[in-house]
């Protein structure tokens, strides 16, 4: 794969965020008129700046650093963030307007058990761990998928996949039932 391959690879990720943030965007609007709270605000921002940053990184790395595309390993890894980006849509598709990348609960809603739901609690987040790593590895930038991969990982353990826990618990102390979040 060339660099300019690589590079519209990126590029279509990046039109794919944007798409992305229309969904959750719109999502909110319906949430937020059916008196849904957010929760974790807090690490929204470094969560946004750290998704920018991999795909900026990804290129940046493999034309300063002359990485190059081997097969071996490029072939593979494009089929991972090809995979899963359909698990992302699969989620999204599955939670419906209850999908966001924000945590919001909507009071009353039922927790989804279906979809990729079924045998993943945080399927969404699987599919942002193997991109994180897999998109730069598509073209051997292996510093940007490393630094991701932890920094990534310290903000779901530490902070995302715990507010996401928390807003359900509360979820499931008011009256009403569960309620879904962004990735549940």
């Amino acid at each position: 794969m060339s660099v300019a391959l690589y590079v519209a690879l990126v590029l279509a990720t990046g039109v794919e965020r944007l798409a992305e943030l229309v969904v959750s965007a719109r999502n909110a609007r319906w949430s937020f008129a059916r008196g849904a709270v957010e929760s974790g605000r807090g690490h929204f921002g470094p969560m946004v700046a750290l998704h920018s940053g991999l795909l900026v990184a990804c290129v940046v790395e493999v034309l300063v650093a002359d990485r190059p595309f081997l097969a071996w390993l490029g072939w593979p890894m494009l089929a991972l963030v090809l995979g899963s980006q359909a698990l992302r849509w699969w989620c999204i598709a599955t939670l419906g307007r209850r999908w966001n990348t924000r945590v919001i609960v909507v009071p009353g809603l039922a927790l989804v058990r279906r979809g990729p739901y079924r045998w993943i609690p945080h399927p969404n987040y699987v599919a942002v761990v193997v991109e994180g790593f897999a998109l730069p590895l598509v073209h051997s930038a292996w510093v940007t998928a490393l630094a991701f991969t932890v920094l990534n990982a310290w903000l779901l353990l530490g902070f995302r996949i715990p507010a996401e826990e928390r807003a359900l618990r509360l979820a499931d102390a008011h009256p009403g039932g569960r309620a879904g979040t962004g990735d549940r």
